[in-house]
């Protein structure tokens, strides 16, 4: 089956999915979402080691689309909202690597959407916000992944004040990787991606599903967690080649096992 409102594309190892409604600043409507949780869900059944998400248009996604909400009742909003959360959660259940290529604005959902995925790279000509605080619909669920990403009080500032931070100021507080010229966004994601899917892909999805464990309990808790995530994965296939590869002073040879 097709896909209406976004690309998909498969370039050697890795997918990129591409939101392309540029006539809608890439709003996150309910079939769009859909759409969008159904491409990861398939990148993630694939043998594609990563997966890129990125925007059509002049603007990376300008969050929710008011026209599906502007009347909507309450059951039909607690299911478009669910429709984003599951979309969110999808891209952090997945065992690939999920990487933001950030051109432009990306504002509620859409600051939401760069906040969820594992890394993200910005142009110098990008921009984020929460601006529903300046409005009448505060952005609780956008808040939600900004907050676990530059903490109580930039998180705040961003969600009463509504106000745009460049892309500058979103590597420093941590909402982004790094920013590069919009010249070689390109580049530079696909590099960062590919520095972050070497080595053993099993080991890597592990590694992605345990840290999203762990990054919200206590340090004790963290610790018996990661400590039986990490003995179990010493027994796998993958591990043992890589030890044994170090010792041996040789390339390993992952098996995925």
């Amino acid at each position: 089956m097709g896909y209406d409102q976004i690309m998909v594309s498969r370039d050697g190892d890795y997918t990129t999915i591409t939101m392309n409604r540029p006539d809608r600043r890439n709003a996150l409507s309910f079939a769009h979402m859909v759409e969008l949780t159904r491409a990861f869900s398939e990148a993630g059944e694939s043998d594609a080691l990563g997966v890129i998400v990125a925007g059509n248009g002049p603007v990376f996604s300008a969050g929710h689309d008011f026209a599906d909400m502007a009347g909507a009742n309450l059951p039909a909003m607690r299911k478009l909202l669910f429709q984003c959360t599951e979309m969110m959660d999808t891209i952090q259940e997945i065992p690939q690597v999920v990487i933001a290529r950030v051109h432009g604005l990306a504002t509620a959902a859409g600051c939401q959407l760069v906040a969820t995925c594992d890394l993200a790279v910005a142009a110098d000509t990008a921009g984020f916000a929460t601006p529903g605080g300046k409005g009448g619909w505060f952005c609780h669920t956008p808040v939600v992944a900004l907050s676990r990403n530059v903490g109580r009080k930039r998180a705040l500032e961003m969600a009463l004040t509504g106000d745009v931070i460049d892309a500058a100021t979103a590597a420093d507080w941590g909402l982004v990787n790094r920013v590069v010229p919009l010249a070689d966004l390109e580049a530079e994601t696909l590099d960062l991606l590919r520095r972050a899917t070497r080595g053993s892909p099993m080991s890597k999805g592990l590694g992605k599903r345990g840290f999203y464990a762990q990054v919200d309990l206590d340090q004790p808790k963290a610790y018996a967690y990661a400590v039986e995530v990490m003995a179990g994965a010493s027994q796998t296939a993958d591990a043992q080649e890589g030890m044994r590869s170090f010792l041996e002073k040789r390339p390993p040879r992952w098996v995925n096992g």
